[in-house]
């Protein structure tokens, strides 16, 4: 009967997991492919005081797909997701942000994730589609430094499913105030598969992508500015990353440059 640093029963989180990954699973890995990449850095990390960022193109399928590849290296499987009986025995300690907003919409899913572990937070610059200007709840930081006291935390510092949207501030006063190994995930082809939300499928045999990047040398002692630069580009969100896509996007095919 052991609970969690928030005092929800451990076995309940477990069984969440567990339900919520087995359902997951089927979108992720049997209708597309997901690759795994670099989650050997897993077995290295400490218990506690861990936070994974990464960038975010759907509400909850993210978060399952980052799951899922924590879950498995618990059984040390690292670069693929196999059948998935590592659920069966998933990796609990593990905590994600959420926005309040979003964890409080109707149907039955999105109330297994909240079960599974979500710090929920109230957004800062928007509320009921609105855009909004308001201090950070204290409330909310409190709830994420517990998180890492206790285990591993993994956030979104853009917010937003938008790509190369501007990073909030709120992620490196965290880093700042908690100093923590952060680790920087890259996930791809997720908006492609799925909708916004992420609960339905969009399109199959999709290829999917989740990348564990090494831990990033951060200076806690620098500007929460330069600790958000050092993010976005951990996460592949920043202004240079950008503009590759664009230079790649803009660039002909090696076909056409052939068939010319």
């Amino acid at each position: 009967m052991k609970r969690d640093v928030f005092g929800y029963y451990v076995w309940v989180k477990r069984l969440m997991y567990t339900v919520a990954g087995l359902i997951s699973y089927i979108g992720l890995n049997v209708r597309n492919k997901m690759q795994v990449r670099g989650s050997r850095v897993l077995a290295g990390l400490p218990e506690h005081n861990v936070l994974f960022v990464s960038n975010h193109q759907t509400y909850y399928r993210d978060v399952a797909a980052i799951l899922h590849v924590i879950c498995a290296a618990k059984w040390k499987i690292y670069d693929r997701l196999p059948h998935p009986f590592y659920l069966f025995a998933p990796e609990t300690r593990v905590y994600y942000v959420a926005a309040e907003e979003t964890m409080k919409e109707s149907g039955w899913l999105p109330k297994l994730f909240m079960l599974a572990g979500a710090i929920t937070v109230k957004r800062t610059w928007r509320s009921k589609g609105q855009e909004v200007d308001r201090e950070v709840d204290r409330a909310d930081t409190e709830k994420i430094d517990m998180a890492l006291s206790s285990g591993w935390v993994i956030t979104f510092p853009q917010g937003t499913t938008k790509p190369f949207a501007e990073g909030r501030k709120g992620t490196a006063h965290i880093i700042k105030q908690n100093r923590p190994v952060v680790v920087p995930v890259v996930i791809n082809g997720f908006r492609r598969a799925f909708n916004k939300q992420g609960l339905k499928l969009k399109k199959k045999g999709t290829h999917l992508s989740v990348e564990i990047k090494a831990p990033l040398d951060i200076n806690y002692d620098a500007s929460a500015d330069e600790i958000l630069t050092q993010i976005m580009d951990g996460i592949e969100q920043s202004e240079r990353y950008r503009f590759r896509r664009y230079t790649r996007e803009q660039l002909p095919s090696t076909s056409a440059l052939r068939s010319n």
